[in-house]
């Protein structure tokens, strides 16, 4: 590794983040700054154009706008308000049970939509008043909203696993998606215990107990809508269909149940779904592309294997190395947005974690983990923002209604980080 290369590699893009660029700028032209340093500037920027090109020549990648056209759909289609009603009849009634609610409909809703903002947005738009109706703090609700959206990036169908097995060189995604679903759940069920600890405390009111008719009439509206999991999950575990292809019966489902069933989905309004789903898909895209050129270039000066030298020889053990691992990760998460840091960070710490016996889908999902806690903190967590939107509350009054629901997650990730393998 040439010190000089890297410093200009990081400092580059760190400069460039500080001046406000957009991270795909920063990144792409960190890559090509670095490149440039070794042949001519011709050269340079074709090797970089040339990277950037064959990175997002992927079958798997079709699967990533297949699946955000498919939540776009769900997202307008009246599928969150249907496990809503669903989750205020299983937990409504339970002490806290607004916040209760809000969790399980996130973790419901980002389970078909696989989708953080999705879940933010639309879990959010419903629940917020009802609970500030309630009596409940507006912070808190907003915190609360916030925290269990991220649920969405663990609990397949997920965008960023297939990211991740990009990223990895060839991680299976169907076995990255059957390891995020305990994850998935202990995050919201630790989210529920603290949630639940401060409802009582505060004494916020809880939901009317509804007649076992009445919830089997919730579950049955929501029947529809939670079977996209099976059918999605299941297609891809009994191997009939691939993650992409699995993407694309997302998108026709959905596309049948928002306009012909729940009829929610207007046929004036499917152009301008589209549009929005194309524009999410091309953000997404350009961070993969330019990523995956950075990553390139981590590659080719070799420091990747530098850190994992580094790490290795920290002589802290096991522990103390997997907990430097997460720190890094956690601290990344507060300044990157998820896709780019999946993309940077992977080729340059899963050798470390190879290394220490750890299982690459067991480190996709600590490493999603970490990530997910960064876009609930400032400065650069793109749900803590768009959260706070949804509520109408300062960043920085929700991020201190976040500091209980913080140290769940926290706890959380150290559980799965330490005994992740008993069931991975």
């Amino acid at each position: 590794m040439d010190p000089a290369h890297a410093f200009v590699l990081l400092g580059v893009f760190a400069s460039l983040l500080a001046l406000g660029a957009p991270i795909s700028v920063a990144i792409g032209l960190a890559a090509l700054a670095t490149v440039g340093l070794s042949v001519d500037p011709g050269p340079a920027t074709t090797t970089v154009a040339q990277r950037m090109a064959t990175g997002l020549d992927r079958f798997t990648l079709l699967a990533i706008p297949f699946f955000i056209l498919s939540g776009q759909l769900m997202n307008r289609g009246g599928i969150a308000r249907r496990l809503v009603d669903l989750a205020r009849a299983l937990v409504g009634m339970l002490p806290g049970g607004l916040a209760f609610v809000n969790i399980v409909s996130g973790m419901l809703f980002g389970a078909i939509s696989g989708s953080a903002a999705a879940a933010v947005a639309a879990v959010g738009g419903f629940m917020l008043p009802r609970m500030q109706e309630q009596g409940y703090d507006r912070e808190f609700g907003s915190a609360v909203n916030i925290a269990s959206a991220t649920t969405s990036l663990i609990i397949p169908p997920s965008n960023i696993l297939i990211v991740y097995a990009l990223a990895s060189g060839g991680v299976s995604i169907a076995a990255l998606f059957v390891a995020g679903y305990i994850p998935g759940l202990m995050v919201g069920a630790s989210l529920m215990l603290v949630a639940g600890g401060i409802a009582a405390r505060r004494g916020y009111p809880v939901d009317a107990r509804v007649s076992v008719a009445e919830a089997l009439q919730r579950f049955l509206a929501a029947i529809p809508s939670l079977f996209l999991v099976v059918l999605v999950i299941g297609g891809i575990i009994a191997g009939i269909f691939t993650a992409t292809e699995a993407g694309a019966i997302a998108v026709l489902y959905s596309f049948v149940l928002s306009v012909f069933v729940y009829r929610e989905v207007k046929w004036g309004e499917i152009p301008n779904l589209f549009v929005a789903a194309a524009l999410t898909t091309s953000i997404v895209m350009l961070l993969i592309a330019t990523s995956m050129a950075f990553s390139w270039v981590l590659a080719y000066e070799r420091i990747p294997e530098a850190v994992t030298e580094a790490l290795l020889g920290f002589g802290g053990g096991r522990v103390a190395t997997l907990l430097a691992i997460n720190v890094i990760l956690l601290l990344a998460g507060t300044v990157l947005d998820m896709t780019p840091a999946v993309l940077i960070f992977t080729p340059m710490l899963l050798p470390v974690a190879t290394g220490l016996g750890i299982d690459p889908v067991h480190f996709g999902i600590i490493m999603v983990l970490n990530l997910c806690i960064g876009l609930c903190t400032p400065p650069v967590g793109s749900v803590l923002f768009l959260g706070c939107s949804v509520a109408g509350t300062r960043i920085g009054a929700t991020s201190r209604a976040l500091i209980p629901l913080y140290f769940a997650m926290i706890a959380t990730l150290l559980v799965v980080s330490f005994f992740g393998q008993l069931w991975m």
